[in-house]
Order: C-alpha cells, then sequence, then structure tokens
C-alpha cells in the first residue's frame, strides 16, 4: 500500500499517523528501541469487504530510553522492511501507559484503518503479511523491527441462501439454492466466486447448533443449488470456509416448515 507521507501529529492526546499510501524513502534506522509482547486483531485474519473502512486492533510493549515525540505504532507489511508495502490508511496509537518509568516500558494500544476504497489498494493485498512497529525519532530518524508476526488479509465472501417450498409435507424434495460472491477490490463490487466447495447446514427446531448435510460445488456464476428430502422442521443455511486470500462466511438461515 505505502510509506508514511506525513509525520505523525498529536491529537487529543493520542498519536494519529496518516498516509497516502504512495512509497516515499524512509529515514535512518536507529538502535536503543524494542518492541514485544505484540497482537494484531486478536491473532484473526484481517477480512476486508469492498466499502467499509475496516478498523483493526493491536497491543504492544515499547522499551527505551530514546526521546521521541510521536506515539510508536505496528502495522502490516511486506517485502524489505522500511522499503516495501505497508497496509494501512491510518493509525491511532495510545498514550503510554507506564510499566516501568525507570527503564521505559510502556504498554500501547494501537487503532489501524485500512479503506479498501484507496486509490492503491486493490486484489493484489490479498494473501499473507508480515508485521513491524516503528517509533519516529527527532531530526527524522527512525527505528522498525519486523516482529515476525504473520498476518492473512482476505478478500470478504457473502453467501444468499433460499429452501424452498415452504411449508413442505414430510419426506418431500426441498429445494436449496444460493450464491457465493467474493469482495474484488479492483472494481468495488461482489463478485459470483466460482468452483468453491460450500457446506449446505440444517438446524434442527429447538437446537442451537447447524449440522453439515451436504458439500456442494459452486458454478461459474457462484450458484448453489441442491435438493436435499424433509424430516423435519428447521433452519438451512450455505457455509463457506475460506482459504489463504479469501473469508469465512455464512448465509443467514432460512426456516422450513415440515407438516
Amino acid at each position: 500500500m505505502g510509506k508514511t507521507m506525513w509525520r505523525a501529529a498529536v491529537a487529543g492526546g493520542a498519536a494519529v499517523v496518516l498516509t497516502g499510501l504512495a512509497a516515499v524513502p524512509a529515514g535512518a534506522a536507529e538502535g536503543g528501541v524494542s518492541f514485544s509482547r505484540v497482537t494484531m486483531n486478536g491473532g484473526k485474519p484481517i477480512v476486508i469487504g469492498v466499502k467499509e473502512e475496516v478498523e483493526v486492533y493491536s497491543t504492544f510493549r515499547m522499551t527505551t530510553k530514546l526521546k521521541h515525540n510521536s506515539a510508536p505504532t505496528v502495522f502490516p507489511y511486506r517485502g524489505k522492511l522500511d522499503s516495501g508495502d505497508e497496509l494501512w490508511t491510518s493509525i491511532i496509537s495510545s498514550d503510554c501507559k507506564v510499566v516501568n518509568k525507570a527503564k521505559g516500558i510502556c504498554d500501547y494500544e494501537n487503532w489501524l484503518h485500512i479503506d479498501p476504497r484507496h486509490v492503491d489498494f486493490g486484489n493484489k493485498a490479498a494473501g499473507t503479511w508480515k508485521t513491524a512497529a516503528r517509533l519516529y525519532l527527532p531530526g527524522g530518524a527512525q527505528d522498525t523491527d519486523d516482529q515476525k508476526l504473520p498476518l492473512q488479509v482476505k478478500r470478504a465472501t457473502r453467501v444468499t441462501v433460499n429452501a424452498s417450498p415452504e411449508p413442505v409435507r414430510k419426506g418431500k424434495t426441498i429445494t436449496v439454492t444460493g450464491r457465493v460472491t467474493r469482495a474484488n477490490w479492483d472494481t468495488h463490487t461482489y463478485q459470483g466466486y466460482a468452483g468453491r466447495t460450500v457446506s449446505l447446514q440444517f438446524k434442527a427446531a429447538g437446537s442451537s447448533s447447524y449440522s453439515t448435510v451436504k458439500k456442494v460445488k459452486s458454478s461459474k456464476t457462484g450458484a448453489l443449488k441442491t435438493t436435499v428430502k424433509a424430516t423435519g422442521s428447521g433452519t438451512w443455511r450455505w457455509t463457506y470456509y475460506g482459504n489463504t486470500t479469501s473469508g469465512a462466511t455464512s448465509s443467514p438461515g432460512d426456516h422450513v416448515a415440515v407438516r
């Protein structure tokens, strides 16, 4: 996505870092800063749709006695550290929560935002990223460290469902249809996702959980269709479990009364 174009500014007690997502040369790295206990999005994949900005929450600890006038940040990157792609539109970091003042140890919270409508964002962003932590230092220098924490960035998926007829007699055939689509970040639309194995699931009336009945492969347009025998009243849905570049999703449930 890009590198920082504007220096960090302090607003309301937290550092706000904005970027135009275009690569610019990084400042010289400095020593004397270490990061630890980094978490990003609770360890879950970052799943992004086509319109809504995504907020990614992270936490980390920084240890340094160096003077600095901005809050540190953590963010996804790939390629070469400090000269590759960085995946963020804006970052907000909390103030220091002092752990050990004498040793310069602070805990931080970090809110990173990714806007899929940004001109530099596209399908190429899907896949595996790494995590970096950075602190800007006086004089335009910075310390950026690889945290050895992989991240999966995925295109959001959607699934629809329709089970008919409703109601139906016991032993008769129920036809369940639907469509699986995936976010296209280049066109900002959801498009049919072909050749996907999607699970048809059923939750019997009075039950609290779904179980898989069968698996169906989507057509060239992402369409799903199958038939089942009506054995009892309950709710039908489709579930797609995702892959390395696409998020998991379930359709809403469609209730069918069996009489």
